[in-house]
Protein backbone atom coordinates (compact mmCIF):
# COMPACT_ATOMS: atom_id res chain seq x y z
CA UNK A 1 0.00 0.00 0.00
CA UNK A 2 3.18 2.40 0.58
CA UNK A 3 4.96 1.62 -2.26
CA UNK A 4 2.34 2.70 -4.96
CA UNK A 5 1.51 5.81 -2.44
CA UNK A 6 5.64 6.46 -2.82
CA UNK A 7 5.98 5.68 -6.36
CA UNK A 8 2.81 8.17 -7.47
CA UNK A 9 4.44 11.24 -5.10
CA UNK A 10 7.93 10.55 -6.87
CA UNK A 11 5.77 10.87 -10.40
CA UNK A 12 4.03 13.93 -9.38
CA UNK A 13 7.68 15.56 -8.57
CA UNK A 14 9.18 14.50 -11.71
CA UNK A 15 5.84 16.39 -13.30
CA UNK A 16 6.65 19.62 -11.48
CA UNK A 17 10.27 19.32 -12.42
CA UNK A 18 9.16 19.10 -16.45
CA UNK A 19 6.98 21.96 -15.82
CA UNK A 20 9.98 23.78 -14.74
CA UNK A 21 12.33 22.79 -17.58
CA UNK A 22 8.68 23.50 -19.80
CA UNK A 23 8.85 27.04 -18.58
CA UNK A 24 13.01 27.39 -18.84
CA UNK A 25 12.78 26.45 -22.46
CA UNK A 26 9.76 28.71 -23.36
CA UNK A 27 11.89 31.61 -21.58
CA UNK A 28 15.23 30.31 -23.36
CA UNK A 29 13.86 30.12 -26.90
CA UNK A 30 12.11 33.68 -26.93
CA UNK A 31 15.37 34.89 -25.66
CA UNK A 32 17.38 33.29 -28.30
CA UNK A 33 14.72 34.40 -30.86
CA UNK A 34 14.94 38.20 -29.70
CA UNK A 35 18.76 37.47 -30.24
CA UNK A 36 18.38 36.21 -33.92
CA UNK A 37 16.01 39.52 -34.52
CA UNK A 38 19.11 42.14 -32.99
CA UNK A 39 21.25 40.77 -35.10
CA UNK A 40 18.80 40.74 -38.35
CA UNK A 41 17.17 43.93 -37.45
CA UNK A 42 18.98 45.93 -34.96
CA UNK A 43 16.10 45.62 -32.78
CA UNK A 44 14.32 43.85 -30.08
CA UNK A 45 10.87 43.06 -29.29
CA UNK A 46 7.23 42.97 -31.23
CA UNK A 47 8.26 41.42 -34.35
CA UNK A 48 5.63 43.57 -36.18
CA UNK A 49 7.12 46.72 -34.38
CA UNK A 50 10.76 45.78 -35.35
CA UNK A 51 9.19 45.75 -39.02
CA UNK A 52 7.55 49.11 -38.89
CA UNK A 53 11.02 50.48 -37.79
CA UNK A 54 12.76 48.91 -41.14
CA UNK A 55 12.77 50.24 -44.55
CA UNK A 56 10.47 48.09 -47.31
CA UNK A 57 13.97 46.97 -49.03
CA UNK A 58 15.42 46.33 -45.51
CA UNK A 59 11.98 43.94 -44.94
CA UNK A 60 12.68 42.27 -47.52
CA UNK A 61 15.60 41.25 -46.82
CA UNK A 62 15.76 40.22 -43.69
CA UNK A 63 12.92 37.69 -44.41
CA UNK A 64 15.31 36.93 -47.91
CA UNK A 65 18.16 35.76 -46.00
CA UNK A 66 16.42 34.51 -42.72
CA UNK A 67 14.97 31.89 -45.31
CA UNK A 68 17.38 30.96 -46.69
CA UNK A 69 19.41 30.37 -43.62
CA UNK A 70 16.54 28.29 -42.08
CA UNK A 71 16.58 26.43 -45.38
CA UNK A 72 20.63 25.93 -44.98
CA UNK A 73 20.56 24.98 -41.47
CA UNK A 74 17.55 21.81 -42.11
CA UNK A 75 19.75 20.95 -45.15
CA UNK A 76 23.09 20.19 -43.70
CA UNK A 77 21.27 19.46 -40.03
CA UNK A 78 19.62 16.52 -41.95
CA UNK A 79 23.01 15.46 -43.16
CA UNK A 80 24.16 15.56 -40.02
CA UNK A 81 21.25 13.87 -38.32
CA UNK A 82 21.01 10.82 -40.75
CA UNK A 83 24.65 9.95 -39.65
CA UNK A 84 23.09 9.53 -35.90
CA UNK A 85 21.72 6.61 -34.12
CA UNK A 86 17.96 6.92 -35.38
CA UNK A 87 18.28 8.44 -38.72
CA UNK A 88 17.15 11.43 -39.62
CA UNK A 89 13.50 10.61 -39.11
CA UNK A 90 11.60 13.58 -37.15
CA UNK A 91 9.39 12.00 -34.59
CA UNK A 92 6.93 14.74 -33.35
CA UNK A 93 5.99 15.13 -29.97
CA UNK A 94 1.76 14.99 -30.83
CA UNK A 95 3.14 11.86 -32.27
CA UNK A 96 5.22 10.42 -29.29
CA UNK A 97 2.39 11.22 -26.68
CA UNK A 98 -0.14 8.87 -29.07
CA UNK A 99 2.35 6.33 -29.04
CA UNK A 100 3.47 6.22 -25.61
CA UNK A 101 6.86 6.71 -26.64
CA UNK A 102 9.85 9.62 -25.48
CA UNK A 103 12.41 8.85 -27.66
CA UNK A 104 12.49 12.06 -29.64
CA UNK A 105 15.20 12.19 -31.98
CA UNK A 106 17.54 14.68 -30.71
CA UNK A 107 19.22 15.59 -33.78
CA UNK A 108 16.54 16.47 -35.86
CA UNK A 109 15.02 18.19 -32.77
CA UNK A 110 18.03 20.43 -32.20
CA UNK A 111 17.90 20.86 -36.47
CA UNK A 112 14.71 22.17 -36.58
CA UNK A 113 14.60 24.43 -33.03
CA UNK A 114 17.79 25.64 -35.06
CA UNK A 115 15.89 26.44 -38.09
CA UNK A 116 12.79 27.98 -36.39
CA UNK A 117 14.95 30.04 -34.71
CA UNK A 118 16.25 32.11 -38.04
CA UNK A 119 12.80 31.89 -39.39
CA UNK A 120 10.80 33.68 -36.26
CA UNK A 121 13.81 35.49 -35.62
CA UNK A 122 13.81 36.72 -39.10
CA UNK A 123 9.95 37.59 -39.71
CA UNK A 124 8.68 34.66 -41.19
CA UNK A 125 4.49 34.72 -40.54
CA UNK A 126 4.59 31.98 -38.69
CA UNK A 127 4.10 31.19 -34.76
CA UNK A 128 6.81 30.99 -32.71
CA UNK A 129 4.83 29.01 -29.89
CA UNK A 130 4.94 25.23 -31.83
CA UNK A 131 8.68 25.03 -31.89
CA UNK A 132 8.81 26.03 -27.85
CA UNK A 133 6.19 23.61 -27.05
CA UNK A 134 8.84 21.09 -29.45
CA UNK A 135 11.30 22.40 -27.19
CA UNK A 136 9.18 21.78 -23.86
CA UNK A 137 8.64 18.25 -24.93
CA UNK A 138 12.37 17.21 -25.92
CA UNK A 139 14.17 18.74 -23.05
CA UNK A 140 11.17 16.62 -20.60
CA UNK A 141 11.80 13.63 -22.77
CA UNK A 142 14.98 13.98 -21.87
CA UNK A 143 14.06 14.35 -18.40
CA UNK A 144 12.15 10.80 -19.18
CA UNK A 145 15.02 9.09 -20.21
CA UNK A 146 17.42 9.97 -16.90
CA UNK A 147 15.07 8.59 -14.23
CA UNK A 148 14.00 5.63 -12.68
CA UNK A 149 10.58 5.17 -14.22
CA UNK A 150 8.47 2.55 -15.55
CA UNK A 151 7.55 2.87 -19.82
CA UNK A 152 4.33 4.86 -18.59
CA UNK A 153 5.45 7.13 -15.98
CA UNK A 154 8.30 7.78 -18.41
CA UNK A 155 5.87 9.20 -21.51
CA UNK A 156 3.70 10.97 -18.52
CA UNK A 157 6.77 13.08 -18.22
CA UNK A 158 6.90 13.83 -21.91
CA UNK A 159 3.37 14.82 -21.84
CA UNK A 160 3.75 16.87 -19.01
CA UNK A 161 6.54 18.92 -21.17
CA UNK A 162 3.68 19.24 -23.84
CA UNK A 163 1.48 20.45 -21.50
CA UNK A 164 3.57 22.79 -19.68
CA UNK A 165 5.21 24.60 -22.97
CA UNK A 166 1.23 25.06 -23.92
CA UNK A 167 0.72 26.69 -20.59
CA UNK A 168 3.81 28.83 -20.59
CA UNK A 169 3.56 29.89 -24.42
CA UNK A 170 -0.10 30.95 -23.94
CA UNK A 171 -0.40 31.92 -20.27
CA UNK A 172 -3.17 28.94 -20.05
CA UNK A 173 -2.23 26.69 -17.86
CA UNK A 174 -5.79 24.66 -18.13
CA UNK A 175 -5.69 24.82 -21.63
CA UNK A 176 -2.27 23.24 -21.80
CA UNK A 177 -4.25 20.62 -19.97
CA UNK A 178 -7.21 20.29 -22.30
CA UNK A 179 -4.67 20.57 -25.14
CA UNK A 180 -3.13 17.28 -24.32
CA UNK A 181 -6.19 15.40 -22.81
CA UNK A 182 -8.02 16.32 -26.30
CA UNK A 183 -5.08 16.66 -28.68
CA UNK A 184 -2.72 14.44 -27.82
CA UNK A 185 -4.27 11.50 -25.97
CA UNK A 186 -7.56 11.50 -27.02
CA UNK A 187 -9.15 11.38 -23.26
CA UNK A 188 -7.59 8.01 -22.51
CA UNK A 189 -5.28 8.26 -19.63
CA UNK A 190 -6.67 8.83 -16.32
CA UNK A 191 -3.13 8.40 -14.76
CA UNK A 192 -1.60 11.22 -16.59
CA UNK A 193 -4.52 13.78 -15.26
CA UNK A 194 -2.82 15.16 -12.29
CA UNK A 195 0.99 15.09 -13.03
CA UNK A 196 -0.10 17.34 -16.69
CA UNK A 197 -2.14 19.21 -13.57
CA UNK A 198 1.12 19.54 -11.89
CA UNK A 199 3.73 19.96 -14.63
CA UNK A 200 1.11 22.85 -16.28
CA UNK A 201 0.49 24.71 -13.40
CA UNK A 202 4.35 24.67 -12.38
CA UNK A 203 5.38 25.88 -15.73
CA UNK A 204 2.45 29.01 -15.82
CA UNK A 205 3.39 29.85 -12.26
CA UNK A 206 6.85 30.03 -13.19
CA UNK A 207 6.22 32.65 -16.37
CA UNK A 208 3.66 34.39 -13.76
CA UNK A 209 6.37 35.10 -11.65
CA UNK A 210 9.14 35.54 -13.63
CA UNK A 211 7.81 37.06 -17.03
CA UNK A 212 4.17 38.83 -16.24
CA UNK A 213 1.31 38.16 -14.16
CA UNK A 214 -1.65 38.53 -16.67
CA UNK A 215 -3.14 37.12 -19.36
CA UNK A 216 -1.67 36.61 -22.82
CA UNK A 217 -4.55 39.33 -24.49
CA UNK A 218 -4.99 42.18 -22.06
CA UNK A 219 -8.88 43.34 -22.71
CA UNK A 220 -11.79 45.29 -20.44
CA UNK A 221 -14.49 42.90 -20.09
CA UNK A 222 -17.44 43.11 -22.81
CA UNK A 223 -20.86 42.06 -21.74
CA UNK A 224 -22.91 39.91 -23.85
CA UNK A 225 -26.36 40.67 -25.20
CA UNK A 226 -29.23 37.96 -25.32
CA UNK A 227 -29.75 39.36 -28.79
CA UNK A 228 -26.06 38.65 -29.96
CA UNK A 229 -26.55 35.00 -29.11
CA UNK A 230 -28.14 33.91 -32.50
CA UNK A 231 -25.38 35.60 -34.03
CA UNK A 232 -22.63 34.02 -32.53
CA UNK A 233 -24.80 30.88 -33.31
CA UNK A 234 -24.99 31.48 -37.38
CA UNK A 235 -21.28 33.38 -37.32
CA UNK A 236 -19.97 29.46 -36.53
CA UNK A 237 -21.52 28.25 -40.14
CA UNK A 238 -18.46 31.45 -41.45
CA UNK A 239 -15.80 30.55 -39.13
CA UNK A 240 -15.93 26.96 -39.75
CA UNK A 241 -15.79 28.22 -43.39
CA UNK A 242 -13.02 30.08 -42.76
CA UNK A 243 -11.50 27.68 -41.05
CA UNK A 244 -11.80 24.74 -43.57
CA UNK A 245 -10.52 27.23 -46.54
CA UNK A 246 -7.33 28.40 -44.25
CA UNK A 247 -6.75 24.21 -43.83
CA UNK A 248 -6.98 23.47 -47.52
CA UNK A 249 -4.70 27.00 -48.20
CA UNK A 250 -1.87 25.31 -45.96
CA UNK A 251 -2.07 21.82 -47.54
CA UNK A 252 -2.41 23.56 -51.27
CA UNK A 253 0.63 25.81 -50.36
CA UNK A 254 2.93 23.01 -49.16
CA UNK A 255 1.96 20.93 -52.24
CA UNK A 256 3.01 23.61 -54.58
CA UNK A 257 6.61 24.17 -52.41
CA UNK A 258 7.23 20.24 -52.52
CA UNK A 259 7.79 20.14 -55.83
CA UNK A 260 11.03 22.18 -55.22
CA UNK A 261 14.05 19.38 -53.97
CA UNK A 262 16.74 21.81 -52.38
CA UNK A 263 15.31 23.21 -48.93
CA UNK A 264 17.74 26.11 -48.76
CA UNK A 265 15.92 27.39 -52.33
CA UNK A 266 12.64 25.97 -50.94
CA UNK A 267 12.71 28.53 -48.02
CA UNK A 268 14.58 30.83 -49.44
CA UNK A 269 11.63 31.25 -52.63
CA UNK A 270 9.60 31.45 -49.38
CA UNK A 271 11.33 34.45 -47.71
CA UNK A 272 11.36 36.12 -50.28
CA UNK A 273 7.72 36.31 -50.97
CA UNK A 274 6.95 36.87 -47.35
CA UNK A 275 9.45 39.66 -47.92
CA UNK A 276 8.00 40.99 -50.46
CA UNK A 277 4.56 41.12 -48.80
CA UNK A 278 6.17 42.42 -45.55
CA UNK A 279 7.52 45.50 -47.96
CA UNK A 280 4.10 46.72 -48.33
CA UNK A 281 2.23 45.50 -45.43
CA UNK A 282 5.11 44.73 -42.41
CA UNK A 283 1.99 43.23 -40.22
CA UNK A 284 2.77 40.08 -41.55
CA UNK A 285 5.58 39.45 -39.57
CA UNK A 286 6.05 37.15 -36.86
CA UNK A 287 2.44 35.41 -34.89
CA UNK A 288 0.24 38.22 -35.23
CA UNK A 289 -0.05 38.86 -31.24
CA UNK A 290 0.43 42.48 -31.36
CA UNK A 291 -1.80 42.57 -34.42
CA UNK A 292 -4.20 40.32 -32.24
CA UNK A 293 -3.89 42.78 -29.35
CA UNK A 294 -5.04 46.07 -31.14
CA UNK A 295 -7.80 44.14 -32.46
CA UNK A 296 -8.98 43.15 -29.14
CA UNK A 297 -8.74 47.04 -27.95
CA UNK A 298 -10.46 47.89 -31.20
CA UNK A 299 -7.93 50.14 -33.11
CA UNK A 300 -8.96 49.28 -36.90
CA UNK A 301 -11.45 50.06 -38.98
CA UNK A 302 -12.87 46.74 -40.95
CA UNK A 303 -10.76 48.04 -44.19
CA UNK A 304 -7.62 47.87 -43.30
CA UNK A 305 -8.46 44.92 -41.13
CA UNK A 306 -9.31 43.12 -44.22
CA UNK A 307 -6.48 44.07 -45.90
CA UNK A 308 -4.06 42.85 -43.04
CA UNK A 309 -6.27 39.37 -43.18
CA UNK A 310 -5.86 38.17 -46.53
CA UNK A 311 -1.81 39.61 -46.44
CA UNK A 312 -1.21 37.57 -43.52
CA UNK A 313 -3.00 34.06 -44.94
CA UNK A 314 -0.96 34.58 -47.96
CA UNK A 315 2.21 35.61 -46.02
CA UNK A 316 1.58 32.62 -43.72
CA UNK A 317 0.88 30.20 -46.08
CA UNK A 318 3.73 30.71 -47.69
CA UNK A 319 5.86 30.52 -44.48
CA UNK A 320 4.62 27.35 -43.90
CA UNK A 321 4.23 26.17 -47.07
CA UNK A 322 7.93 26.56 -47.57
CA UNK A 323 9.02 24.42 -44.59
CA UNK A 324 9.70 27.06 -42.28
CA UNK A 325 9.88 25.46 -38.75
CA UNK A 326 7.01 27.14 -36.44
CA UNK A 327 3.67 26.75 -35.82
CA UNK A 328 0.42 27.92 -37.26
CA UNK A 329 -1.48 27.58 -34.29
CA UNK A 330 -1.07 31.38 -33.28
CA UNK A 331 -1.99 32.74 -36.87
CA UNK A 332 -5.22 30.96 -36.87
CA UNK A 333 -5.75 32.95 -33.97
CA UNK A 334 -5.17 35.93 -36.18
CA UNK A 335 -7.34 35.28 -38.64
CA UNK A 336 -10.10 34.54 -36.23
CA UNK A 337 -9.79 37.97 -34.48
CA UNK A 338 -9.33 39.53 -37.25
CA UNK A 339 -12.38 37.90 -39.20
CA UNK A 340 -14.33 38.09 -36.13
CA UNK A 341 -13.90 41.82 -35.88
CA UNK A 342 -14.19 42.44 -39.61
CA UNK A 343 -17.45 40.49 -40.06
CA UNK A 344 -19.03 42.56 -36.79
CA UNK A 345 -18.38 45.53 -37.98
CA UNK A 346 -19.81 44.76 -41.51
CA UNK A 347 -22.73 43.08 -40.04
CA UNK A 348 -23.16 46.28 -37.52
CA UNK A 349 -24.11 48.31 -40.80
CA UNK A 350 -26.79 46.84 -41.63
CA UNK A 351 -28.30 45.27 -38.73
CA UNK A 352 -29.06 46.42 -35.12
CA UNK A 353 -26.25 47.15 -32.81
CA UNK A 354 -27.71 45.41 -29.83
CA UNK A 355 -27.85 42.05 -32.67
CA UNK A 356 -24.08 41.95 -33.19
CA UNK A 357 -22.41 43.23 -30.27
CA UNK A 358 -19.15 44.49 -29.81
CA UNK A 359 -16.70 43.70 -32.35
CA UNK A 360 -14.33 43.01 -30.08
CA UNK A 361 -16.23 40.32 -28.08
CA UNK A 362 -17.02 39.26 -31.72
CA UNK A 363 -13.24 39.19 -32.19
CA UNK A 364 -12.82 36.92 -29.30
CA UNK A 365 -15.63 34.13 -30.80
CA UNK A 366 -13.53 34.28 -33.92
CA UNK A 367 -10.54 33.12 -32.41
CA UNK A 368 -12.26 30.49 -30.70
CA UNK A 369 -14.23 29.38 -33.77
CA UNK A 370 -11.86 29.20 -36.19
CA UNK A 371 -9.21 27.52 -33.57
CA UNK A 372 -12.00 24.95 -33.33
CA UNK A 373 -12.03 24.33 -36.87
CA UNK A 374 -8.48 23.63 -38.06
CA UNK A 375 -7.81 22.02 -34.54
CA UNK A 376 -11.41 19.32 -34.38
CA UNK A 377 -10.39 20.45 -30.57
CA UNK A 378 -13.38 22.22 -29.55
CA UNK A 379 -12.96 22.08 -25.81
CA UNK A 380 -9.34 23.35 -26.22
CA UNK A 381 -10.55 26.00 -28.03
CA UNK A 382 -12.73 27.29 -25.75
CA UNK A 383 -10.96 26.98 -22.69
CA UNK A 384 -7.85 28.48 -23.97
CA UNK A 385 -8.68 31.35 -25.78
CA UNK A 386 -11.21 32.55 -23.00
CA UNK A 387 -8.18 31.75 -20.48
CA UNK A 388 -6.16 33.77 -22.45
CA UNK A 389 -8.38 36.78 -22.80
CA UNK A 390 -9.79 36.55 -19.55
CA UNK A 391 -13.17 36.76 -21.04
CA UNK A 392 -15.33 34.52 -19.35
CA UNK A 393 -18.35 36.25 -19.85
CA UNK A 394 -17.75 35.28 -23.49
CA UNK A 395 -18.56 31.82 -22.82
CA UNK A 396 -21.94 30.55 -23.84
CA UNK A 397 -21.45 32.80 -27.20
CA UNK A 398 -17.94 30.99 -28.00
CA UNK A 399 -19.51 27.71 -26.93
CA UNK A 400 -22.14 27.93 -29.65
CA UNK A 401 -19.86 29.29 -32.44
CA UNK A 402 -17.31 26.84 -31.72
CA UNK A 403 -19.70 24.01 -32.12
CA UNK A 404 -20.89 25.10 -35.35
CA UNK A 405 -17.56 25.85 -36.50
CA UNK A 406 -16.18 22.37 -35.66
CA UNK A 407 -19.49 20.51 -37.38
CA UNK A 408 -18.65 22.53 -40.70
CA UNK A 409 -15.45 21.73 -40.60
CA UNK A 410 -15.85 18.24 -39.79
CA UNK A 411 -18.44 17.79 -42.07
CA UNK A 412 -16.45 18.63 -45.46
CA UNK A 413 -13.58 16.23 -44.39
CA UNK A 414 -10.59 18.72 -43.22
CA UNK A 415 -7.72 17.37 -41.85
CA UNK A 416 -6.96 18.71 -38.51
CA UNK A 417 -3.33 20.46 -38.22
CA UNK A 418 -2.58 17.86 -35.52
CA UNK A 419 -4.32 14.58 -36.86
CA UNK A 420 -6.92 13.08 -34.57
CA UNK A 421 -5.83 11.14 -31.71
CA UNK A 422 -8.82 8.84 -31.48
CA UNK A 423 -8.05 7.80 -34.94
CA UNK A 424 -4.73 7.60 -34.12
CA UNK A 425 -5.25 4.96 -31.56
CA UNK A 426 -7.48 3.14 -33.29
CA UNK A 427 -5.25 2.58 -36.30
Amino acid sequence: MLRPTIQTIRLWIWAAAAGALGAASTIGFRWLTQQVEWLATGHTGGLVETAMSLSAWHRAAVCAVGGLLAGLVLHWGGRWAAKGPRGDRNLDYIEAARAGRVDLNDRTTFTRTLSALFSIGTGAAIGREGPMVQLAAWVSSWLARSVALSPEQRNTIMVCGIASGIGSAYHAPIAGVVFVLELALGFFARSTVAPVLIASATASALIYWLIEPTPLYVMSGKPVLPTGLGVALLSGIVFGGIGWVWLALLDKTRDLFSRVKSMPIRLGVGGVLVGLISAAIPQVWGNGYSVVSQVLQGEHLWQWLAVILVAKVAATALSSGSGAIGGVFTPSLFVGATAGSVLAQIAATWMPVAWVGDPRAFAVVGMAAVLAAVTHAPLMSIVMVLEMTDQFQLTVPVMLACGVAHAISTQFGAKPIYGNPIEARSG
